[in-house]
């Protein structure tokens, strides 16, 4: 069978500055952001999982546009991101990564808003467990969430990523700085 675009993952490293991360997209959208510092396998062993039937291919032309509005972000350019998404996950989890975009830059939530904002008040566990296996940090943005009573949760990022995004959109403890 012949290799087509619509069984194409494309992928690129994002360097720029401190950030060094795996990004890669389908022709419907950006599917994959990966933790700073990670290797290339994590976004290899994810697209086998979730996207078997594809290939993995390096092209930074059709990478760019996500790269730039990436870059915007770190770089306190762009609050929202205007780049198609394209979702790889259970209903339930693609439900849950649709909330979390609607979370304001700058603005924080917790799991139990999310699980409300849901209509499943008893669904709390399950929308940590859907968050945790966001493929797309930053630009949806987990980074924004925190524990019911504001304390710190783990990351796939890693808390220091954490860090560092809360820091770039003013947000200290869960709330924004100038609270």
């Amino acid at each position: 069978m012949d290799n087509n675009k619509e069984d194409t993952v494309y992928w690129m490293l994002l360097n720029h500055k401190i950030w060094h991360l795996y990004i890669a997209a389908t022709n419907h959208g950006l599917l994959y952001v990966g933790s700073p510092g990670a290797p290339f396998e994590e976004l290899a062993k994810w697209v086998e999982k979730k996207l078997p039937n594809h290939k993995l291919l390096e092209d930074k032309n059709v990478m760019k546009p996500y790269e730039t509005e990436l870059i915007e972000y770190l770089e306190g350019r762009r609050k929202e991101f205007a780049l198609p998404m394209d979702f790889h996950g259970t209903d339930f989890q693609q439900a849950v990564w649709r909330k979390l975009v609607e979370i304001p830059y700058g603005q924080t939530a917790t799991y139990t808003d999310i699980a409300e904002r849901m209509n499943r008040p008893d669904a709390v566990r399950a929308v940590g467990t859907a968050i945790g296996a966001n493929p797309m940090l930053i630009t949806v943005p987990c980074h924004r969430l925190f524990g019911k009573h504001g304390e710190w949760r783990g990351y796939r990022g890693g808390l220091e990523m954490k860090e560092r995004l809360l820091k770039l959109e003013n947000i200290k403890n869960g709330k924004k700085i100038n609270e």
